[in-house]
């Protein structure tokens, strides 16, 4: 069961591109949507301008935290982003992605960075009760969703 959900969340993701992309300006969270622009095991990849916000911010703190949902399912999953993309990795986004054509006239105008997923939370709120998992990919740890997602609802009402 536990390989089934963690198959699904990746399946998610991949189907379900345009997610809310979470950084922070100081002590100011910051929001928008981003395009999930490959994806290569458990890490994202992400193309944008080094004249955005969004690059300044990360450049300074790379801890971000991204959601999907759709269909009362929904895939959160954090890490901390880099810049080390390959050149080839590079090209195929921007070959492959219609509109940053239409927006920069070659690939090396933007900056491409990518997410090694750290944790990643799978929620499904479809059945009763419904089903949670939880994903430490650094530590290899699973969260016992019967047990775990009562206590998290009960939490939030608090």
């Amino acid at each position: 069961m536990v390989s089934e959900m963690f198959d699904k969340a990746f399946q998610f993701l991949k189907d379900h591109k345009e997610v809310a992309f979470a950084t922070s300006e100081g002590d100011c969270p910051k929001l928008r949507i981003f395009q999930i622009m490959k994806q290569e095991g458990h890490v994202l990849y992400f193309a944008t301008s080094a004249k955005k916000a969004v690059y300044r911010e990360l450049r300074q703190n790379p801890n971000v935290e991204i959601l999907a949902y759709a269909d009362n399912i929904s895939v959160r999953c954090s890490g901390m982003v880099n810049f080390n993309v390959e050149d080839d990795v590079k090209r195929w986004i921007y070959d492959n992605n219609p509109v940053l054509s239409r927006l920069y006239t070659s690939y090396d105008q933007m900056e491409y960075f990518c997410l090694p997923i750290a944790e990643m939370d799978y929620y499904d709120l479809s059945p009763t009760p419904p089903m949670f998992q939880h994903f430490d990919l650094i530590a290899g740890e699973v969260c016992d969703s019967a047990r775990e997602l009562p206590n998290m609802f009960e939490q939030s009402r608090a």
